[in-house]
């Protein structure tokens, strides 16, 4: 249950009988009525704005308005105490019994407590990784993937209906240097010679693998084949296995993608061509000539006509070309077709997680999606800063191209998944992230995959420790929870009620990052407690009263389960007991 819904309808349903009553008028729109939590704690647990935003409408000072909804609010049984503060805020404090019965639907709730349908069975494609097919997953990558993976599963908890796909960039030149190197890496397992690998291709030895497939599907047919002959295939071939390497890589972390798109497949079936034809129909593109760029100009700019796309028209600082020189097609032009099939599949909004290189990108996908969908669809583009490692508390240096990198599937299977996939949102996407190998798995409440996983260990203590006592640990919603009364308790009951409303927050602004923090302040609530236990016996949560103790325990209890659907949702496996 979201407590700020619950009371978002009764104040909704107090102006209603006011605008029954003849105090307000009829059919004001309570839209922008909202009830949160006040900035200060101090000021009551709950606060709505109602008088603020009707003030206009109705034609009242705010004040004014407040002090009839505020006197409605009084007569509900689970209000304690309504305040007016500042130019019209309705502040709230509940009864404690209304806190502690949250405790039983927290139980209740189970594995559900929280999950939410705001987001009403809407389409949404999530696409996220997306890494060139041209090597193992590293460090580089894994951010992005964790941070999509998380996000898909909470738009999920929040109601959407949603599609994982990785775009695999199998065109362009990238792949044929990947085809080259894999024709050297064949040549080598036919047992030649093949010396230090060229400048400029890919010289990491996970192409061995890859080689000694192709010999031994082609034995000798390519050895000294002209490229021709056997370029297409070894690109069509290598992706394929370096793409079975990426899903073993991500399966690694619990990753797996619902679709998994080729942006060859549109080079070769003529979408691209296609998208241009139905952009000229719909007066999107044109043939002009752009004007210098600002700053460094490429050596290879010219003043030329070409076809351009209105991004301008739609967001973008400039408009942008279609096709190069060459008469091919450009990396944006494919974009747009591939973005054209998203909206063709009916998805009604878009992520995409890029790396922060990709930011200057950010606008004209835009203003093609809003283009392509007529402004009906939004695309909103989450960059992921990189990870910088550090190992004894030096930098530890990646460079793809030179083949010395730190691969995804060595750091996972070093630390584990869990804490790769909690401290890849210990950050918001947009800003830096280090990882420590050594402060990753520190067990400090500095390290908060720890702080949290020992949260949920202690409470799994507890319950072992009460089961020991006699206390019945089935049903614990039957506990006699009217007796939390203690503030410590009750606080700690109001925050594992701030789940729900966390959840929706996070879904609706795309950052899953924010179940981290959120876990994070639950389990120093819960430690905090703990603590007070140790230092007055009174506060522990088995006592001599048997009644108080099953009562504590199921608190206990609905802490764990709200620590446990926040790890579901960013994929972490809640622990049992720490070592």
């Amino acid at each position: 249950m979201n407590i700020f819904h619950v009371f978002e309808e009764r104040v909704r349903a107090a102006l209603a009988a006011l605008a029954t009553d003849g105090h307000l008028p009829a059919g004001l729109e309570l839209k922008a009525v909202t009830v949160e939590p006040p900035r200060d704690p101090a000021h009551g647990d709950l606060a709505t704005n109602a008088a603020l935003v009707l003030a206009k409408p109705a034609g009242k000072p705010p004040r004014a308005i407040a002090e009839l909804l505020a006197e409605r609010l009084r007569a509900d049984a689970d209000v304690a105490a309504v305040e007016i503060a500042g130019p019209g805020f309705i502040n709230l404090r509940l009864n404690t019994g209304f806190w502690t019965a949250q405790v039983a639907a927290i139980l209740a709730g189970g594995d559900g407590y929280g999950r939410s349908n705001i987001g009403g069975g809407m389409p949404i494609n999530v696409e996220y990784v997306s890494a060139n097919p041209t090597g193992p997953m590293h460090m580089g990558h894994c951010r992005g993937a964790v941070v999509g993976d998380a996000l898909a599963s909470l738009l999920a908890a929040a109601g959407y209906v949603v599609t994982k796909e990785y775009y695999i960039n199998d065109a362009g030149s990238q792949v044929d240097t990947l085809a080259r190197s894999a024709h050297l890496r064949y040549q080598q397992a036919l047992g030649r010679d093949i010396g230090e690998i060229p400048e400029g291709f890919y010289p990491g030895d996970y192409l061995i693998p890859v080689g000694e497939a192709l010999a031994k599907t082609h034995g000798q047919r390519y050895l000294d084949a002209p490229e021709a002959e056997w370029l297409d295939l070894f690109k069509r071939a290598t992706v394929d296995l370096m793409m079975d390497l990426i899903r073993a890589d991500l399966a690694l972390l619990g990753i797996h993608h619902d679709v998994f798109f080729s942006e060859r497949s549109m080079h070769d079936s003529g979408v691209i061509g296609e998208t241009l034809t139905d952009m000229e129909a719909r007066g999107l593109v044109y043939v002009g000539t752009l004007d210098k760029p600002k700053g460094e100009v490429p050596e290879d700019w010219e003043p030329r006509p070409q076809t351009l796309f209105r991004a301008s028209d739609f967001g973008d600082d400039t408009d942008r070309p279609l096709k190069k020189s060459d008469g091919s097609w450009t990396y944006f032009a494919a974009d747009i077709a591939y973005h054209r099939d998203k909206l063709s599949r009916g998805f009604k909004s878009l992520i995409n997680i890029w790396g922060a290189d990709h930011g200057g990108y950010v606008k004209r996908m835009a203003a093609a999606v809003s283009a392509l969908s007529g402004g009906a669809v939004p695309l909103d583009v989450k960059l992921c800063q990189m990870v910088r490692l550090f190992r004894n508390g030096e930098p530890v240096k990646m460079s793809k191209r030179s083949g010395s990198f730190v691969t995804l599937a060595d750091v996972t299977r070093e630390v584990g998944k869990d804490v790769v996939r909690f401290m890849m949102l210990t950050r918001r996407s947009d800003a830096q992230l280090d990882f420590d190998f050594a402060k990753v798995v520190e067990q400090s409440r500095d390290n908060p995959v720890f702080y949290v996983q020992y949260a949920h260990a202690r409470i799994r203590s507890v319950l072992r420790k009460a089961a020991d006592a006699g206390i019945a640990t089935a049903d614990l919603g039957n506990a006699a929870i009217e007796r939390l009364t203690a503030p410590e308790e009750v606080a700690l009951i109001q925050l594992a009620c701030q789940w729900p409303r966390q959840l929706e927050a996070a879904a609706l602004a795309h950052e899953p990052h924010r179940i981290a923090f959120y876990l994070y302040d639950l389990a120093a609530g819960f430690h905090g407690l703990w603590n007070r236990g140790n230092d007055e016996p009174g506060l522990r949560f088995i006592v001599e009263d048997a009644a108080l103790s099953r009562a504590r325990v199921a608190l206990c209890a609905a802490v764990a389960q709200v620590i446990r659907n926040g790890l579901a949702i960013m994929g972490v496996e809640p622990v049992e007991e720490m070592h």
